[in-house]
């Protein structure tokens, strides 16, 4: 009698999909739906992931789709105790276009080939969303209890617009206590697969875009003037290029540069370690700045992306413009970066508008408490590898969140090697192997921070 029933029951017993079962099977659905802008897509990704949460165990009223724009957000709310204050877990939903005609395969079908995956947005960011999301199902179906909330914020046009201002708005409402961010941090692998260290992002630059433009009333070119609207917006041009914004550093950023130094050979490895101890060496910064894959750390850049000038092959230009990007130093405002462009153009004739409403927050503090989950995490894959600091160039839906005073940190659980990284390029890729450490290390964060 005994063993009819409990053959009963586990006959009765759902049988739950492993974690990495869930991951690989999300990762597809995620890049088969093309959620790039003007496709309308997100929605239908959006609805897929509330469907799975549901399923797992969360209250229909605690996941919504909210219409934001032409695309979507959401957001999940895993239910705490509430003895500490919620904590958030973000990423992005969209991934930049992809044209079938320049890949080797489709980028709209999760195609496993040599122990890689490959597919539009397969890293960037539908992998830690993937595994995010099917940690969050996991931890419904061990039982865990947190004391705190924990909430999912996807947003829908990270690549493009700003859905990620809203969630942030909604995050400030709720009380969030601060963020970890799946589209950013994470660690290298050196082209052994051999583990170089992890990157804990603290703090990103600031994106804005200027507008230069010179105008005159032109005229017939057979009567050239003085005042030459693309004269004038070349010379200003050339200022911009001569000129270098001062440098900087913060907590993170010595923190990154020494410990760089301490790996990379010859004079550029030295002149890491020198800055970091004494920001004040020029001869170091010198050094520093003349390697592209550095100087952004170190100081505000700025540099001509777009130009455009003139009406008629013979005719005196009434217009000339440029954009000029520029990458901020966290804590420096976009309104000074626009005062020291104007001063060093020095030319009346040649307005300077910033081409958008950017935000400039300071790099997010480093609290103790996540710092010591980030490496019990990387710790648990690779014991002895040290988690440093660090400062994103590009940006991220973190900026929002900084900007509101919700401090946010880049936790990525990918392993990768530089060789690998295809991010918004032709044939995106990710190791196989990369999926299961990946979801012990958002288990870990996790558990740490909201138990």
């Amino acid at each position: 009698m005994r063993i009819a029933l409990l053959l009963a029951l586990l006959t009765a017993a759902p049988a739950f999909a492993t974690p990495l079962d869930d991951a690989r099977a999300i990762l597809k659905e995620a890049v088969e739906l093309p959620t790039v802008k003007g496709r309308g897509q997100v929605p239908g990704l959006a609805e897929k992931l509330r469907d799975r949460l549901v399923a797992a165990g969360f209250a229909p009223g605690d996941v919504k789709v909210e219409p934001y724009k032409d695309t979507a957000i959401l957001s999940a709310v895993y239910r705490g105790t509430g003895k500490a204050r919620p904590i958030a877990v973000i990423g992005h939903m969209d991934v930049v276009e992809a044209d079938p005609k320049d890949w080797t395969r489709d980028p709209f079908k999760l195609i496993e080939e040599g122990g890689y995956l490959f597919g539009r947005g397969v890293f960037d960011n539908k992998f830690d969303l993937s595994v995010i999301v099917a940690t969050l199902i996991r931890l419904k179906h061990e039982g865990f209890k947190p004391r705190r909330d924990i909430i999912l914020y996807l947003s829908g046009d990270e690549e493009t617009d700003d859905s990620a201002s809203l969630q942030a708005k909604q995050a400030k409402a709720a009380g969030v206590e601060f963020v970890l961010n799946g589209d950013s941090g994470g660690g290298g692998l050196d082209a052994g697969g051999e583990p170089l260290g992890y990157g804990l992002s603290g703090a990103e630059k600031t994106y804005a875009d200027f507008t230069l433009e010179a105008t005159n009333p032109g005229g017939h070119s057979s009567l050239p003037r003085a005042d030459n609207a693309i004269y004038q917006l070349a010379h200003a041009l050339a200022k911009i290029e001569s000129y270098r914004f001062p440098t900087q550093v913060n907590a993170i950023t010595r923190a990154s540069l020494a410990d760089a130094g301490s790996r990379e050979a010859g004079p550029l490895g030295a002149a890491l370690k020198a800055y970091a101890a004494n920001p004040a060496d020029t001869a170091a910064a010198a050094t520093i700045s003349a390697d592209p894959l550095w100087v952004g750390q170190i100081r505000t850049t700025c540099v001509a992306t777009q130009l455009s000038g003139g009406h008629a092959p013979n005719a005196l230009p009434q217009r000339a413009t440029a954009n000029v990007n520029c990458r901020i130093f966290p804590g420096t405002s976009i309104a000074a970066v626009h005062d020291t462009l104007v001063t060093v153009i020095g030319d009346p004739k040649v307005t300077v508008k910033a081409a958008g409403d950017w935000l400039a927050p300071d790099a997010s503090p480093l609290r103790p408490d996540v710092v010591a989950a980030v490496q019990h995490a990387v710790h648990a894959r690779y014991p002895d590898l040290k988690v440093v600091p660090g400062m994103d160039a590009g940006a991220t839906d973190s900026v929002h969140y900084r900007s509101l005073g919700i401090p946010s940190y880049g936790v990525s659980g990918m392993f990768i090697k530089g060789s690998d990284v295809f991010i918004h390029g032709l044939n995106e890729r990710i190791p196989v192997s990369a999926i299961a450490p990946a979801l012990e290390h958002w288990h870990i964060l996790l558990t740490d921070l909201a138990k």
